[in-house]
């Protein structure tokens, strides 16, 4: 079983078949970054006429059995969510009218302040508000997953604490290893691990000691050692492949709507677009590649599975679907 558990890439048939080739099983894609929740359903129906053109290779996952079902016939359970609040607009009666749609993951922030929490560019974290407190305990009870990936430490550590469910981090990896503004310090991982969360590794080369240099040794290693301070139950993969997009894309994942200027965020100026992927990591066909690197430095049969799905599906098993009234 082989769940990725973050992609946004520019999607396709080429990419569909990647999946099936690499024999990935689940994936949670982005349908949202800035979107209203008018823009995010167009992105829903979007998804609908894929799931109609390619119903031999995808299909739209709503609980964890739907990956069960994708093993079971090789094909690929797409699960979605949103890496703003930006869909729910100021009206919290919208998280389960997303949910009912099919979103199983939502940001609090993305990079900036937003009406829950505030995101890791900020210069002060004041936490969550008295709305995120709100929408942390509606998404709790109807199944939305708590996605702390670009929030602020002291906004992710609370929330880990408030939140009466586990959350996640969906795609980074420890500051220690390679200290990005959006990898994260010992104390984010150990509330959200703690707390029964999950903490999905990303590939994205800005997130990536050495960036697209690293090596898979370095990769793997880095995973063993979480594991070993946080436990192997709580990981998995979230790569944040954003295979064959554009680099104009780069700008609606940093800018949206809310400024006139350019943010090149973990870029720079001088390279706004996407970095190239590490040579062992291009697209979902090498998954094998961290697989044997996990085993290669001597984790067991079982902990492998658990890194590369099985810890995901169990998260998904138990935070899909709505608290018992």
């Amino acid at each position: 079983m082989r769940i990725d558990n973050l992609q946004y890439a520019n999607w396709s048939e080429k990419i569909f078949r990647q999946m099936n080739e690499g024999g990935v099983h689940a994936v949670h894609v982005t349908i949202a970054y800035h979107e209203n929740f008018r823009e995010t359903v167009l992105n829903f129906e979007q998804w609908n006429r894929w799931f109609e053109q390619y119903p031999d290779l995808i299909f739209a996952g709503k609980v964890a059995a739907d990956v069960d079902h994708a093993v079971a016939n090789n094909k690929t359970a797409i699960f979605f969510g949103f890496q703003n609040p930006s869909p729910i607009e100021d009206d919290i009666g919208l998280v389960e009218i997303v949910h009912t749609l099919g979103a199983r993951f939502m940001q609090l922030t993305y990079n900036n302040q937003s009406l829950l929490a505030t995101g890791c560019y900020e210069s002060y974290d004041s936490g969550l508000t008295r709305m995120g407190k709100q929408v942390v305990r509606e998404m709790n009870r109807v199944g939305l997953v708590v996605d702390m990936s670009h929030s602020g430490d002291h906004s992710t550590i609370e929330a880990a604490e408030f939140s009466q469910r586990p959350i996640a981090i969906t795609h980074a990896n420890p500051h220690e290893w390679e200290p990005a503004l959006r990898n994260k310090r010992q104390s984010v991982i150990e509330a959200v691990t703690s707390n029964g969360g999950m903490f999905g590794f990303s590939l994205y080369p800005h997130h990536l000691h050495g960036k697209t240099d690293c090596t898979l040794e370095s990769f793997c290693t880095m995973i063993a050692r979480t594991a070993d301070k946080y436990g192997v139950q709580h990981l998995g993969l979230g790569t944040d492949l954003c295979q064959d997009q554009p680099d104009a894309i780069v700008e609606w994942m940093r800018v949206g709507r809310w400024s006139k200027e350019i943010d090149y965020g973990e870029g720079s100026a001088a390279s706004p677009g996407f970095p190239p992927m590490p040579q062992w990591f291009q697209d979902n066909r090498d998954f094998g590649n961290i697989e044997q690197g996990l085993r290669t430095l001597g984790m067991s049969a079982d902990e492998v599975a658990g890194i590369m799905g099985g810890n995901w599906y169990r998260f998904y098993a138990e935070n899909f679907t709505p608290t018992a009234a």
